[in-house]
């Protein structure tokens, strides 16, 4: 099995609706994908009907946002219930939260001469957008004419070292691994860096971390190693993924993926057969 568990759509910041996912990742050979929506799953229930009737199969996540400490820590869902409790109410907390944040970096930006309105970033987002988040702002600075791409509007106006920035303070890592918990599914922690595993991972198993992203397509290979040496000493499961947003930053869907021995144990947890509708391995 080829597999990419880490994919958005427009539900939150990719530019193609899960329809146009599920097309893709059959076009890439992909045999599953996990749809990963920032704070949301409203992307789950479109990808699984596209899907019907296809080999694709769809792993329901989400990619929930947590800060402490003035850092912000993302915590992966797998197989969670779209329809939990935690989930829904995270969601609607999202909304207003990410709105609120989003007014506040707008607000910022113009305080610097950048003259950009929330209106932008609505149009940028979207009308099958359920969460506002950062790519929308680049992509209204690059309509604006204040940024070369989303990359160029990320390294120079809205990053995190910079001016305009404002944390996502929606859960903290510890609520966000709960709420994950709560609707049955397994919490993993997207995109580690080494120096904030070495501090927060024991406290993160503790609270009930499942698993870390260990596979990347930028990762190079001393820090997966690296990650590696981590998860099996912590008794964690290993996923990976290529955090797919858009045809257009240099990564086709499906030319990342990992395989069932990488990832067995994730789908072992989420009684996920790895045997195809072929019948085949």
């Amino acid at each position: 099995m080829r597999l990419d568990l880490h994919v958005h759509t427009t539900a939150s910041d990719g530019s193609l609706s899960p329809r146009e996912v599920v097309d893709l990742a059959i076009d890439g050979r992909l045999d599953a994908v996990a749809i990963t929506d920032h704070d949301t799953v409203a992307g789950i229930p479109l990808a699984i009907d596209a899907a019907n009737r296809t080999s694709l199969r769809i792993i329901p996540g989400i990619e929930v946002s947590s800060n402490d400490d003035g850092s912000e820590y993302h915590i992966l869902g797998y197989f969670v219930d779209p329809r939990a409790d935690s989930i829904l109410a995270h969601e609607r907390r999202a909304l207003g939260g990410r709105e609120q944040r989003m007014d506040e970096m707008v607000a910022r930006l113009r305080r610097q001469g950048l003259l950009v309105e929330m209106v932008d970033v609505l149009e940028a987002a979207g009308p099958d957008r359920s969460a506002i988040v950062r790519p929308h702002l680049a992509r209204a600075l690059v309509s604006k004419g204040y940024a070369k791409s989303v990359p160029d509007a990320f390294d120079r106006l809205i990053g995190d070292d910079h001016p305009a920035y404002v944390p996502t303070s929606l859960a903290t890592p510890e609520e966000a691994i709960q709420l994950i918990l709560n609707a049955g599914g397994v919490p993993v922690w997207a995109h580690p860096r080494l120096d904030a595993v070495h501090r927060r991972l024991q406290a993160f198993v503790g609270a009930g971390l499942k698993g870390l992203e260990v596979y990347r397509p930028r990762g190079t290979p001393s820090h997966t190693r690296k990650l590696e040496r981590a998860a099996r000493t912590a008794g964690l499961l290993m996923t990976g993924g290529s955090d797919w947003h858009d045809p257009d930053r240099g990564l086709e869907l499906g030319s990342f993926y990992v395989t069932e021995e990488d990832v067995g144990g994730l789908l072992e947890a989420g009684g996920m057969s790895t045997v195809n509708p072929e019948g085949e391995k």
